[in-house]
C-alpha cells in the first residue's frame, strides 16, 4: 500500500481534509463550508463552535474514507488560523465558547492593554502588530467580563490545540500559535513573564510548547471511530496556517513570498529581525517560523481587493478579467499621467490623479496596478529593512499571481525576477513535509521537501516601456 499523510485544515471559510503522498501530490481531499456564531450575549460577536468543526472534519474524512483505506496512513496534523482559542478546565472542556477573530468585542480591550504596556513594548518583544483579534485582548477581554473563568481555569488552548485535544486527549501548545499570540517572546521563544505580569495572567495557563514535526500523541478510540481513521494514527504538531503555506511554498532563507488575494502578505524567512523597527511601518508584524532560529517577518496591505473594486465600477458582470487585462495591457507605462494611491482603507489621499477627459476605465486599472506595484516595492524595502537581507527574486502564490500583466510588472517595478507557483496548496502541503519527518520518514523536513517537484512559471524584469 502506498503511504499518505492527512491533513486536517480548520479555515475561516472551510473546513478541508487533504491526503497527500510523499511527493507532495494529493491523493484525496474533501472540504466543507465553515462559519462562525453569533453568541448569544450579543448577536454582533463571533465565535467559533468546536463542535461544529469536529463534525464538519468527520464529515470531510468520511468523505474520503473509500480511498484512504487503499493507502497506509502514516500520521495526521492540524493547521488553522492563528490566535483564537479558549479556556478549559482540566478535562478539556471548555469554559466559554471560542471568540473569533472576526468579534469586534475586543476592541476596546486594546487602550487598556495600551495603559499597562505600550504598543511599541508589546511589538518589539512579540513582533506581533496592534489588532483587536490578538489572543492578549482575548484574554483580557475575559478578565474583564468572566474573572471567574480565569480563575478556575485549567489551560487556554489556541484552536489547533484544541482539536489536537479531541484527537489525542493531551493538552499542549503549538509553537507556531503561539507565535501569534502578541504574548510570546519572539527571540527567548516563551511566554513573556514581563507582558503576563502586567496583565495578571499566569504562565501555567499554557501547556508544554510543541515544535512542529513533534509527535503529540496517537489518535484515540473515540476520535478515531467519529473521524472513520485507524486508531492509533500518529499526530504531529503543525499549527499556524501562515508558516506552513511559507515552507509548503518551496520558500529558501530570504526569499520573499507574497501571497497574493484580496489582501497581499509580504513576508519572508529570515534568520533575524529587528523587532524595534516594526513599529515603524504599518501593518508590519513578525511570527516565529515553523524552523527553530528563523524569523517571518511580513507585511499584509489591501491589493486585489482594489482591482475587485475597479471592476465593479466600470465593467459590468459578464466581461471577463482577460478581457479587462488585454485593455489595460494596451495602455503604456505610466498610464498616460493617470497615477493612483490605492491606499483606500487608511489614506485621506486614496484615489487617481491625472484625470482627464480622454481617461478611459482601463487608464483606471492600469494605475491601479502600477500603484499597488509601488506600493509592494515599498513593502519589500521595508521588509529588507526589518530582517536585514537583499532579495534576489520574489516568490508568488495565490489567486492574484494569475494575473500576467501584474506579474510582469511587479519585476519590473522590483528589478529581479518574480516565480510564480503552479498547482500547489502549500499549507497542507507544508504541513505534511513536517508530518513526514515527524513519522521518522524522512531527516528533516526539508529532506521531505526535497522529494517535491515544483513547477514555477518565471517573470523577468523588461524595459518599463515595453511593460
Amino acid at each position: 500500500m502506498k503511504k499518505c499523510f492527512l491533513v486536517l485544515d480548520c479555515g475561516a471559510t472551510n473546513v478541508r481534509a487533504i491526503a497527500l503522498d510523499p511527493e507532495g501530490n494529493i491523493v484525496a481531499r474533501a472540504s466543507v463550508a465553515n462559519e462562525s456564531e453569533s453568541a448569544a450575549e450579543n448577536p454582533a460577536w463571533h465565535q467559533w463552535s468546536l463542535d461544529a468543526i469536529m463534525q464538519r472534519f468527520a464529515v470531510c474524512c468520511q468523505k474520503i474514507s473509500a480511498v484512504l483505506s487503499k493507502h497506509q496512513l502514516c500520521g495526521m496534523s492540524v493547521t488553522t488560523f492563528g490566535v483564537d482559542g479558549a479556556l478549559v478546565d482540566e478535562r478539556g472542556e471548555l469554559l466559554y465558547p471560542i471568540i473569533s477573530w472576526k468579534c469586534p468585542r475586543t476592541v476596546p480591550v486594546m487602550e487598556a492593554v495600551a495603559r499597562l504596556c505600550s504598543p511599541a513594548e508589546l511589538q518589539q518583544i512579540t513582533g506581533v502588530g496592534q489588532f483587536s483579534f490578538n489572543t492578549l485582548y482575548k484574554l483580557g477581554w475575559l478578565q474583564d467580563n468572566h474573572p471567574d473563568l480565569l480563575q478556575r481555569a485549567h489551560a487556554w488552548l489556541f484552536i489547533s490545540s484544541l482539536i489536537n485535544h479531541r484527537l489525542t486527549g493531551k493538552m499542549t501548545t503549538d509553537l507556531t500559535m503561539a507565535g501569534t499570540s502578541q504574548m510570546f517572546d519572539l527571540h527567548q521563544r516563551c511566554f513573556s513573564e514581563t507582558i503576563l505580569s502586567k496583565i495578571g495572567v499566569p504562565h501555567s495557563l499554557f501547556p508544554p510548547l510543541v515544535s512542529p514535526g513533534e509527535m503529540m500523541g496517537e489518535l484515540q478510540p473515540d476520535a478515531a471511530s467519529r473521524l472513520g481513521l485507524p486508531c492509533g494514527v500518529p499526530v504531529i504538531s503543525a499549527g499556524h496556517d501562515t508558516q506552513f503555506a511559507l515552507f509548503g511554498a518551496g520558500a529558501g532563507i530570504n526569499e520573499p513570498v507574497l501571497s497574493s488575494g484580496t489582501w497581499e502578505i509580504l513576508m519572508a524567512r529570515t534568520s533575524q529581525v529587528d523587532t524595534a523597527l516594526l513599529g515603524q511601518y504599518p501593518g508590519a508584524t513578525c511570527e516565529l517560523d515553523s524552523r527553530t532560529g528563523l524569523y517571518n517577518p511580513g507585511m499584509q496591505y489591501l491589493a486585489s481587493g482594489v482591482l475587485e473594486w475597479i471592476r465593479a465600477l466600470f465593467w459590468s458582470p459578464d466581461v471577463n478579467w482577460d478581457t479587462i487585462l488585454a485593455q489595460a495591457a494596451a495602455i503604456p507605462y505610466g498610464a498616460d499621467g493617470v497615477t493612483m494611491n490605492t491606499q483606500l482603507l487608511d489614506s485621506p489621499l486614496a484615489g487617481w490623479q491625472g484625470v482627464t477627459l480622454t481617461t478611459t476605465p482601463a487608464h483606471f486599472y492600469r494605475a491601479a496596478l502600477e500603484g499597488l506595484t509601488v506600493h509592494l516595492q515599498e513593502k519589500l524595502q521595508a521588509l529588507e529593512a526589518i530582517a536585514q537581507f537583499k532579495a534576489r527574486e520574489l516568490l508568488l502564490v495565490g489567486g492574484g499571481s494569475r494575473n500576467m500583466l501584474w506579474n510582469q510588472l511587479k519585476s519590473n517595478a522590483l528589478g529581479i525576477p518574480v516565480k510564480v507557483l503552479e498547482d500547489a496548496d502549500t499549507t497542507v502541503l507544508g504541513a505534511s513535509l513536517y508530518g513526514w519527518w515527524g513519522v521518522g520518514e524522512t531527516a528533516s523536513a526539508e529532506a521531505a521537501r526535497d522529494r517535491v517537484h515544483y513547477r514555477y512559471r518565471y517573470f523577468y524584469p523588461e524595459e518599463q516601456s515595453r511593460a
